[in-house]
């Protein structure tokens, strides 16, 4: 690839703390333009458009404009409280003026299902740029791609660009980009909450403060500590080092991780040095190659890998068997990794004591998803929230600037991406972390 650097995701850079430039960009409007200038530059007219939740900017002399497309979730009285949640359809990431002071139009909306009549459909037409997240997932399909011809740049606003069909993209010859590294601190903090939340059985004890009663043996008699446990991270890259490096100050006895390469060894020297100053023991962390051997040493087993091809379905009836009675599965990853039908069997049977995390496989999942209702003979089994672990106000405050950042690389023609955004581009993929790169 001509404008991907060679050092894309490397044993060296892809687990390291990501250093995105923070900056504010302020607008000098010209309160008082004239006739001229007028006809220059055609004043932007914001307003309502089509089914659902959706704006757009209106040229009134010139209807030429090269178009954004900005795919967020409704915020509705929440974005009026507060102005941090930039990921919201009324706050826009805080680029709406950014993005037209580049002579582009922008439309945002919330209607992005069903495939072929939804707004998205509609406006992707001559999009020249799309953006989505993946906490309310526009998904870019193959055939979405073929009926934009303008389309040249997707950029996903958080981490994970499964819902864009890549090998279609590669093919269009359509960049993919994503900001890496935005949200790493906030998922991994998620896992670390969902695991005590699990393991200390917090919801029962929650549920019966809330319900005035006090039963001590109930929560007591499915309630454990993390110290001294075997906790197993599927994916050791950016999210998944992380939170081997926060289990460490609960003194377990070993961490095991799974992963197609192995950790550079300053990373394992940094585990295993903080192991032995914090608790006093030797080496703790440890590769291993196949993971039903890693999934049957675990007590609780977190997932933190891109979904592809090879990652998707992976937690099935089949390898759940394989996994210790009364382990802990935590998914905050992507939703589809797990088969849904299976887990919730198994925490309803008690193969699983309980299973948690925040993806779904549909987005946003319907009422009747098995995950909303699944749970154990105890009622202690099931520890989902929605979509959130990568969306709290930091997380967005470092994706608006990250996206902000890849469309400045746009517009500029310098096309001088971070090498660890890039999904795809030029036709090729930049990185083995959806699985097809050799």
């Amino acid at each position: 690839m001509k404008n991907v650097s060679k050092k894309l995701i490397t044993p060296n850079n892809r687990y390291l703390k990501p250093t995105i430039k923070m900056f504010r960009t302020s607008m000098n409007l010209n309160k008082a333009a004239t006739v001229s200038a007028a006809l220059r530059r055609p004043t932007l007219i914001p307003k309502y458009i089509g089914v659902g939740r959706a704006f757009s900017t209106s040229p009134i002399a010139m209807s030429t404009t090269k178009k954004v497309l900005m795919v967020l979730y409704e915020g509705g009285k929440h974005a009026k409280e507060q102005k941090k949640l930039l990921g919201c359809i009324e706050n826009e990431l805080g680029i709406r003026e950014y993005i037209e002071s580049k002579g582009y139009q922008l439309v945002s909306t919330t209607d992005k299902d069903p495939e072929p009549t939804s707004k998205v459909d509609k406006e992707l037409k001559d999009a020249e740029i799309v953006i989505t997240t993946p906490f309310y997932p526009a998904y870019i399909t193959r055939s979405r791609i073929a009926n934009a011809p303008n389309l040249k740049l997707a950029v996903t606003a958080g981490v994970g660009s499964d819902h864009v069909d890549l090998a279609a993209a590669n093919e269009k010859k359509v960049t993919v980009a994503e900001v890496t590294g935005s949200n790493v601190v906030s998922v991994a903090e998620h896992v670390m909450t969902t695991i005590l939340v699990l393991v200390r059985n917090y919801n029962g004890g929650h549920r019966q403060a809330v319900n005035g009663e006090w039963d001590i043996a109930g929560v007591a008699k499915n309630e454990y500590d993390l110290e001294d446990k075997v906790v197993s991270t599927v994916g050791a890259g950016r999210i998944g080092y992380r939170v081997l490096e926060r289990l460490l100050a609960f003194n377990p006895k070993k961490l095991l991780y799974y992963d197609y390469q192995e950790l550079p060894p300053a990373a394992i020297k940094k585990l295993n040095d903080t192991n032995k100053l914090l608790n006093g023991r030797g080496d703790i962390v440890q590769r291993v190659e196949k993971l039903e051997d890693m999934v049957s040493q675990s007590d609780i087993v977190t997932i933190n890998c891109p979904l592809h091809e090879g990652s998707k379905g992976l937690f099935n009836k089949e390898l759940i068997s394989h996994m210790k009675d009364g382990a802990y599965l935590v998914n905050t990853a992507r939703g589809a990794i797990c088969v849904a039908e299976d887990v919730a069997e198994a925490v309803k049977s008690g193969k699983l004591a309980g299973y948690g995390g925040d993806v779904w496989n549909q987005q946003p999942a319907p009422k009747n998803h098995p995950w909303r209702s699944m749970d154990n003979k105890d009622h202690c089994g099931n520890a989902m929230t929605v979509h959130i672990s990568g969306t709290s106000l930091d997380a967005q405050a470092r994706y608006a600037q990250g996206v902000k950042d890849i469309l400045e690389s746009y517009f500029s023609k310098k096309f001088d991406y971070r090498p660890q955004d890039v999904i795809v581009m030029n036709g090729e993929y930049a990185t083995r972390a959806y699985g097809q790169k050799k």
